[in-house]
């Protein structure tokens, strides 16, 4: 953590009430998936998955993101974030429009509700890209990671833009074509530009720090940056005019090995990383890489065969494996050092003070570890063998994971400062 400027971290107020609330989605997910357990194997296209889709993806993932990245953009860019009071904001309009997003499709409740939820959710999206895009502006010297951000940033409002439209267009049909189809380019916007984009840009700034590794093969993430955005670009443009067919497999292909220019980059951190034990946060995130590599190869799988559990495992591959593993990862690597920093930076060299790995249960920690390994790997089984008993065996897992995450966030923004004098603590 010695590479963070702790001089440049914004208010508190701008970061954890995304940790607590992404925390109390990711419970709220694992019930709405033990509710809807025997849906999961069936059409992507129905109210209570869409409610569990927006729900992983808005109110865990986006939340847990944004928090994220309003503490690292100084870091990044070398300068104080631009705007507290429009982190706040985004804050309450991502939480106000994903609740009432999940709700309405839960409910299947299309109309005024399910519109508003969209239009908060742009609001948000517009104040995390002004912030973004205006604290990188205040570097002159523009690094990878800057532009990763910057670009996800913008996706993140396209995704968002076609949502919307899509909510409209439920109650008041306009698009001229098929709604699934404009479905697909949504939830592919959002995958491969903003989560794909973001989750790129941070981890090469994070990895390494946590492993004291570094790469001298920078050209890899520029061509990273190149070709997700390239094949992210063909597969919308030529899926709004044209039929979706296999020819989409090829612009997935382009970002695919965009993907592996970075996790080759990554690889690269890690044979030449000074840190040799690797604790089980660090065997979170290069689960989730795996994870989203496996992602990959379902995708023309998917593509090709009708079942629709092919479409489901491919979805759970990235949502709960790819992206709820690496949060899981990264959340007490980040969040802990935040916590430390708004009580203790002012105080470093004049007393004793704990470390940030000491407000945090680390036995919870690898409980936490297993538990996902155990859910993840439970579900996988069961909705191959579209066995419902072992689903929901796995959903309790997820339930028992979820409890175990929000307990630790909780302990940790709620910590209270201990500052050991001699031999008085206070």
């Amino acid at each position: 953590m010695v590479a963070l400027n702790i001089g440049r971290a914004p208010h508190r107020v701008a970061v954890l009430p995304f940790y607590g609330t992404g925390a109390l989605f990711f419970a709220l997910l694992t019930v709405l998936l033990f509710v809807a357990a025997g849906e999961l194997t069936g059409h992507h296209f129905s109210p209570h998955l869409l409610a569990i889709v927006h729900a992983a993806a808005l109110g865990w993932g986006t939340m847990i993101i944004f928090g994220a990245a309003y503490q690292l953009l100084p870091v990044i860019c070398e300068r104080d974030l631009y705007s507290v009071p429009f982190a706040v904001a985004s804050y309450v309009m991502l939480t106000v429009g994903a609740l009432l997003l999940v709700w309405s499709f839960w409910v299947f409740e299309v109309g005024v509700l399910m519109i508003t939820g969209g239009a908060l959710v742009i609001v948000a999206a517009v104040l995390y890209a002004i912030n973004t895009c205006a604290t990188a502006a205040r570097q002159q010297r523009v690094n990878v990671q800057q532009v990763f951000l910057v670009s996800s940033a913008l996706w993140l409002f396209i995704t968002v833009i076609i949502g919307l439209l899509l909510t409209i267009n439920l109650s008041h049909t306009f698009i001229p074509r098929n709604h699934l189809d404009m479905l697909k380019l949504h939830a592919h916007a959002g995958l491969a530009g903003w989560f794909l984009q973001l989750i790129t840009g941070v981890s090469t700034k994070l990895v390494p720090m946590f492993l004291l590794g570094k790469s001298k093969r920078e050209w890899l993430l520029y061509t990273a940056l190149v070709l997700q955005n390239i094949g992210l670009i063909l597969f919308l443009a030529d899926g709004y005019f044209n039929p979706i067919t296999a020819k989409m497999l090829i612009y997935a292909g382009i970002v695919a090995l965009g993907t592996l220019a970075w996790l080759i980059y990554l690889a690269d951190v890690y044979r030449n990383r000074l840190r040799r034990k690797i604790e089980p946060l660090m065997k979170h995130t290069a689960i989730s890489f795996l994870n989203l590599a496996v992602g990959f190869v379902l995708l023309p799988v998917a593509f090709y065969f009708s079942d629709s559990r092919w479409v489901s495992l491919y979805g759970t591959f990235l949502f709960l494996g790819w992206i709820t593993a690496i949060i899981l990862g990264t959340t007490f690597k980040t969040l802990p050092f935040i916590v430390w920093t708004s009580h203790y930076r002012h105080l470093t060299g004049k007393v004793i003070v704990p470390l940030p790995k000491q407000l945090y249960n680390e036995r919870l920690i690898g409980y936490q570890f297993y538990l996902y390994l155990s859910a993840f790997v439970s579900l996988i089984i069961g909705l191959i063998a579209d066995c419902a008993p072992v689903v929901r065996v796995a959903l309790i897992l997820w339930m028992i994971l979820a409890a175990v995450y929000v307990a630790n966030v909780a302990k940790t923004i709620f910590h209270k400062p201990m500052i050991t004098d001699g031999n008085k603590t206070q």
